[in-house]
């Protein structure tokens, strides 16, 4: 492995970073209180192009390796998690299952507008009984004169009150269980039967809204079908692990700019007439963050490697997607541990990361269910 950044890279990473720094950070508190990410903010992310990264470059999009889209979202991960979640949508489970599996006509038709942030993709697997179990979901898709017919409800679906198109898996043959039974459909919010429900109170995040959504006699076109009929688990399954590794990036982020407020701040707090940084109980937090941090970009970088290479990473992936997100959480616990009571105020921001990171351990398989993953490849 060449650990040797493409100056192309470099430079787009740095560009990135400068707009973090000027355009969202200065508003991350508005977007917190509001709950919504500024139009103004939108229009000019997608000036810069940030909804296409994954996608491929014929299609209008950056066509980023796997190992760039990190670096890309370590830096995003810097900065109110909210702004990496909605532009991550477009680049996330669900259209990576369109740019692998899709038909050409669905990738003319879907990809260029996605890539141009002119819509917004949303994945659409959980429901309100099951989440990690995918086998248990209850949404079915029948074929009715040329189309299906599609019923059921979805829970949990970021950027599901904005999206314009919807990933699905759905059963079309429960008998036939969970890798020969269902099928990954593109449901456009337009089609009759389709429509939204509540929309979710959350910990944190709170510039991106989940939500509801429900099928009731949804009508939609054969040609809307992914792949083929009974392998959408399969489809599905690759997308899931391109997103982990999304999250594994943002998790890095996070906890390195949480290191970054840490360090600062030990320097100017004062405590019996000296920095906090003095003493041998801040510098030893200081040290386990900061290897914690080392080592969780040591793995993502490795992962996504691999996963460039062809080669098999789902061992490698969820090792880095279970071992980052936790170690952001750990690295958040002892920032505002730093911090004390300033921490725990609204004012720096530190308690809002500490909220966000908090989802990072759930969504995109759980901590439990990646150490099942880790587990069953190790006993293969």
């Amino acid at each position: 492995m060449n650990f040797d950044i493409p100056e192309e890279m470099k430079i787009l990473t740095k560009e990135i970073r400068r707009f973090v720094e000027k355009e969202i950070d200065p508003i991350s508190d508005e977007i917190e209180k509001n709950g919504k990410i500024p139009d103004d903010l939108i229009r000019k992310m997608k000036e810069l192009c940030f909804f296409g990264f994954v996608i491929p470059q014929e299609y209008g999009g950056g066509g980023l390796s796997i190992l760039e889209q990190c670096m890309v979202y370590e830096v995003l991960g810097r900065t109110n998690s909210c702004i990496r979640t909605y532009i991550g949508s477009n680049s996330g489970p669900g259209v990576e299952c369109i740019i692998a599996d899709g038909t050409e006509a669905q990738k003319k038709k879907y990809l260029p507008p996605l890539a141009k942030g002119d819509k917004i993709a949303a994945f659409a697997v959980s429901e309100p009984n099951t989440g990690s179990d995918i086998s248990e979901i209850q949404t079915i898709a029948e074929k009715k004169n040329g189309c299906f017919c599609l019923n059921g409800t979805k829970f949990y679906i970021t950027m599901g009150d904005v999206a314009d198109i919807y990933i699905v898996l759905a059963y079309t043959d429960r008998k036939a269980g969970v890798k020969d039974g269902m099928t990954l459909f593109i449901v456009e919010k337009v089609f009759s039967g389709f429509s939204i429900g509540a929309i979710d109170e959350k910990m944190g995040l709170r510039g991106s809204n989940t939500c509801e959504i429900i099928f009731d006699n949804c009508i939609l076109p054969e040609d809307n079908l992914i792949g083929r009929i009974g392998n959408g688990f399969e489809i599905a399954l690759k997308g899931i692990y391109a997103g982990r590794l999304a999250i594994t990036a943002v998790a890095v982020g996070a906890a390195s700019k949480l290191l970054d407020l840490a360090v600062e701040y030990s320097r100017k707090r004062k405590a019996f007439s000296k920095p906090i940084s003095d003493f041998q109980a801040i510098k030893f937090k200081l040290a386990d963050m900061a290897t914690d941090i080392y080592a969780a970009k040591m793995m993502m970088y490795h992962a996504a490697w691999m996963a460039d290479q062809g080669k098999s990473a789902i061992k490698e992936i969820s090792m880095a997607k279970v071992f980052s997100t936790e170690m952001a959480n750990r690295v958040a616990y002892e920032a505002l541990q730093i911090h004390g009571g300033m921490g725990y105020m609204k004012d720096l921001g530190i308690e809002r990361m500490y909220r966000d990171v908090r989802v990072l351990t759930i969504y995109e398989g759980t901590s439990e269910i990646q150490r099942l993953t880790i587990a069953q490849q190790l006993l293969k």
